[in-house]
């Protein structure tokens, strides 16, 4: 009898131990930032943002090239990102409600379908119209797709992995920026706008294909009311988070978009206008180079999430403010080379320089932005609260495009000052957003716990 007993505690302990080892298995699988569902979808991510971004880099650049106007590119670029500022909150509403998985997967092989829409319409229809309305589509997309991106990232890794996570999206982008623009400036000078087409649809159904074997994890919730009061009270709750429950997260929105509307809107219409319209360089070199800016730039930002995966936890949030004043200071090289006007390629070579400083610190700010939102939002608020931040934020970049494109037509024989009064107002911002950051220091914030077990 006592044996038998002997024999049903060791199978007991036995079958503890087991259940022991198998808890601490998936604690440790899950606690792992490279799983396979994750690489998928950064994979897919490498292709789907090469194909996009090459667009966005030779479309607006014809225009320039055929109508040598900065008001024109100005206004194209900025009517580009209208419908990614409308877009940004649906997706991230969408992505809290549909599955993620699928989400990208249409995004994709839509974007193929409109190209192929698009090609056809080439030499049929006004240049201008129908340039802008493929890249308003994929400004479209793009700001339906990245909010689906960064809601699936707290459901597929741990809370302690979620800077390594972030910093690894970013170093995607940064990676589909390196390489886009100049693959897209070498076969744009040499080839034209045709292989560049050919080129993104076959990145786009590659990507769309990979990503039908991606599992993430997906609760589907029931609705009670119709679309249109879903959405509506779906954004009614994300607003009353980051201005009433959360308000520092408010006033972070509000300082990243005064630096989308006087730096960022400044880099992205003043350095294509500079290389190509100001520094003499024949057309086919100026947009080669420029691709190589462009390139240099999100060189710039892989460095920085690189950086932001080592040192990242290390920076407080209430330091941050240093990072933008350092991103804000490259701007003075560029301005004075302008102003002492050195040769054309010394000057290329102190904007290139530049380009990649402010995007190693712009790019290590912008995650220990994301990770901060990320770690005090609640997972059912995530999709929709990223979505309407980005959205807010990047409201201010058609106004800037706008205005910096007249600010160029107009100071078009003095480009410097265009970049040393920016200079004088970016420091006036970081001194705004140095008293925004330190709140923290006084407000206790709570932290909320990421599931990877979501049904």
């Amino acid at each position: 009898m006592r044996e038998k007993v002997k024999t049903k505690e060791a199978q007991t302990k036995e079958a503890q131990t087991k259940e022991a080892q198998t808890m601490e298995t998936q604690i440790r699988t899950e606690s792992r930032l490279f799983q396979k569902d994750f690489c998928m979808v950064v994979i897919g991510q490498i292709i789907s943002l090469f194909g996009n971004v090459i667009l966005r880099y030779a479309l607006p650049l014809y225009i320039l090239n055929k109508t040598h106007s900065a008001v024109l590119f100005g206004t194209v670029i900025a009517c580009s990102f209208i419908p990614m500022i409308l877009l940004s909150p649906v997706g991230g509403i969408v992505a809290d409600r549909v599955n993620k998985r699928n989400i990208m997967v249409f995004l994709d092989f839509l974007t193929a379908g409109l190209l192929i829409l698009f090609s056809i319409s080439i030499g049929h229809v006004d240049m201008v119209v129908s340039f802008l309305i493929m890249l308003m589509c994929l400004y479209g997309i793009q700001g339906a797709y990245q909010p689906t991106v960064q809601a699936s990232i707290p459901v597929l890794v741990s809370r302690e992995q979620l800077m390594p996570a972030n910093a690894v999206i970013n170093l995607v982008g940064s990676l589909a920026n390196l390489v886009g623009p100049v693959v897209g400036g070498t076969l744009f000078g040499f080839f034209g706008i045709r292989p560049i087409l050919v080129v993104s649809m076959f990145c786009f159904v590659c990507s769309a294909i990979m990503e039908l074997f991606i599992k993430i994890p997906f609760e589907n919730k029931q609705r009670e009311t119709s679309i249109l009061a879903t959405v509506k009270m779906d954004m009614k709750d994300s607003f009353s988070f980051i201005t009433v429950k959360n308000p520092l997260i408010g006033k972070v929105a509000l300082i990243l978009a005064c630096v989308n509307l006087v730096f960022s809107s400044l880099i992205i219409i003043g350095v294509p206008i500079t290389i190509n319209e100001h520094l003499g360089f024949s057309q086919e070199l100026g947009n080669r180079l420029y691709g190589y800016a462009e390139g240099a730039l999100a060189a710039g930002g892989l460095l920085g999430g690189i950086l932001a995966g080592i040192v990242g936890k290390k920076i407080k949030f209430e330091q941050s403010y240093l990072i933008i004043f350092g991103a804000t200071l490259t701007m003075f090289p560029i301005g004075l080379a302008l102003f002492l006007k050195l040769p054309a390629m010394v000057t290329y070579t102190i904007i290139v320089v530049c380009c990649i400083v402010m995007m190693l610190l712009s790019t290590l700010f912008s995650i220990q932005m994301l990770t901060f939102v990320q770690s005090v939002t609640p997972s059912h608020l995530i999709g929709k609260v990223m979505s309407l931040l980005m959205s807010l934020v990047m409201c201010a970049h058609p106004l800037g495009q706008i205005v910096y494109g007249n600010i160029f037509q107009l100071f078009s024989n003095k480009t410097y000052l265009v970049f040393l009064i920016a200079l004088m107002v970016c420091i006036l911002i970081t001194l705004v957003a140095r008293s925004v950051f330190t709140q923290k220091k006084h407000k206790k914030i709570k932290i909320f716990e990421f599931s990877t077990n979501e049904v």
